[in-house]
């Protein structure tokens, strides 16, 4: 059978269900959508004194606030008339124009397009807390309709929470599962846990004679025990949230561990299964499906997430996992660029930082980068401190003075290296600016220039900084090596074309 790659999706996730996806195609959705866009929302980065990812803060800024935005695709929800417009309209009595009714207008749509997609074995589970569980509970029945509500899964995640003094420490998110078809075919495996310790029960049996269910015994008259060294998973899930110091944490505060995405997965999927993820964030999902051999869909809104999420299947799997799968939405050329340049500076900030694996710089206020646009860290010794590149990048015009203010910050910051990432083509004179800051020693003697101008030309034609390579990068903490079990079924079927 042809296949096609898997998909790594740039853009409003309705609007790739929408173009992208093919009717009852998927067999699994997981879903963490973000909630409460001024708050709690899943920022991918914050910084130890609260701050936030710049591009993260525009792309998410109007997304759940009531707006003219909400309000129309509210409408616009509710002129199709049936059981989703009539629980909005409910909704809308009640909430009016509130942040949460936005969130609700703005999901609605989602999770129609979601049951669409969706195979009529399909299930989806869709992952939120307490705050919102309730209202998505209704939604979620007049979506796929309240006899296909599974379970509200609770998660118990004993994460370290401060003591509060009004209410009951809040330790748990709700998942919420709903099959789209009959209970007789929707794809359900259950599943077990391990017991260290085995349990050990009496064997009980129904005595004919006297009617009464009494102890088992053996042939000798010796009463007989079962031992059961596993459990059957029930709806409250134990899992201990990450914790800074886990293995898998790669630093990103809302990140799920892998045993919930691998708990769900293998209960609702088999092997070559295709698995959506449209908020995919830092990508666990993704990660996941592909060490279970299921194949994927994972869709962002934020370059910030793509780039992460390239680097850490590159990490988990090897550079040749970037074969298997294509990434849709991203700049390929010089004219992709400019355009994303001139609709989204902070976007392109972050796309043009995930060409060199950097992070996006953060601050304590929005705007007040200090000179600073990226930060990537590398080690080349064995005292296990990170040397650090600073990033500037401009998608306009550049002169002299930018470069020398680059050169200032490197300075300042004590920083081992500066990259200038210009649109356009260095002057003479700039590279002469470069030239005179000198040159970064590494420990073994090899020398590299402190301050470097790459174009957006030679990022796209595979041109990286030049730093010290032979040891491992420590921009962010890799995530923990992994080979999927039969890679021939990580692909996707070749859909018609229409």
């Amino acid at each position: 059978m042809a296949t096609e790659k898997n998909k790594l999706y740039y853009g409003d996730n309705l609007d790739v269900l929408q173009r992208y996806v093919k009717d009852e195609s998927v067999d699994l959705v997981y879903l963490d959508p973000p909630f409460n866009s001024r708050q709690d929302y899943n920022v991918l980065f914050a910084e130890k004194d609260g701050s936030q990812s710049s591009s993260q803060i525009h792309a998410f800024e109007d997304t759940w606030e009531w707006n003219i935005e909400s309000k129309r695709a509210l409408e616009l929800i509710i002129e199709q008339g049936g059981r989703v417009a009539d629980a909005l309209r409910a909704f809308e009595a009640y909430l009016h124009g509130s942040d949460m009714m936005a969130y609700l207008a703005m999901m609605a749509p989602r999770l129609v397009e979601l049951r669409r997609v969706l195979k009529e074995t399909g299930s989806i589970y869709l992952h939120c807390d307490p705050t919102a569980s309730h209202y998505l509970k209704i939604l979620m029945d007049a979506v796929f309709g309240p006899s296909n509500f599974r379970n509200e899964i609770v998660w118990r995640y004993k994460k370290y929470q401060k003591a509060e003094m009004r209410y009951f420490t809040r330790n748990s998110d709700r998942i919420l599962f709903y099959a789209k078809g009959a209970n007789a075919d929707a794809r359900f495996q259950p599943q077990f846990i391990h017991l260290d310790k085995p349990k050990k029960f009496l064997k009980r049996a129904w005595d004919k004679k006297t009617g009464r269910i009494v102890n088992a015994k053996d042939d000798e008259g010796h009463v007989q025990y079962i031992e059961i060294t596993e459990e059957k998973i029930d709806d409250v899930w134990v899992l201990t949230y990450l914790m800074p110091a886990a293995r898998e944490r790669l630093g990103y505060p809302t990140q799920k561990p892998e045993a919930l995405l691998e708990r769900i997965i293998k209960a609702s999927s088999n092997e070559g299964d295709l698995v959506l993820d449209p908020f995919c964030g830092c990508g666990t999902t993704v990660q996941v499906a592909q060490r279970l051999s299921r194949r994927w869909i994972g869709i962002d809104i934020t370059h910030l997430a793509i780039g992460l999420i390239k680097k850490r299947l590159s990490d988990a799997f090897g550079p040749e996992i970037k074969s298997t799968y294509d990434v849709i939405g991203e700049p390929t050329d010089y004219a992709g660029a400019a355009q994303l340049a001139a609709e989204n500076k902070f976007q392109f900030q972050a796309w043009a930082l995930g060409l060199c694996d950097a992070r996006v710089a953060e601050s304590s206020k929005k705007g007040a980068d200090r000179g600073i646009d990226g930060r990537l860290y590398f080690h080349d010794d064995e005292s296990g401190k990170s040397k650090q590149i600073i990033f500037s990048v401009k998608g306009g015009g550049v002169s002299v003075p930018q470069v020398r203010d680059l050169r200032g910050v490197i300075e300042r910051e004590k920083a081992e290296i500066g990259v200038f990432i210009s649109f356009d083509e260095p002057t003479k004179p700039m590279l002469r600016e470069a030239a005179e800051a000198g040159l970064y020693k590494s420990t073994d003697g090899t020398t590299y220039p402190r301050l470097q101008i790459l174009t957006i030309q030679q990022l796209l034609s595979g041109k990286q900084p030049e730093y010290p390579l032979h040891r491992r990068d420590a921009t962010f903490k890799k995530a923990p090596r992994s080979r999927p079990a039969a890679a021939e079924n990580l692909s996707l079927p070749l859909l018609p074309r229409e």
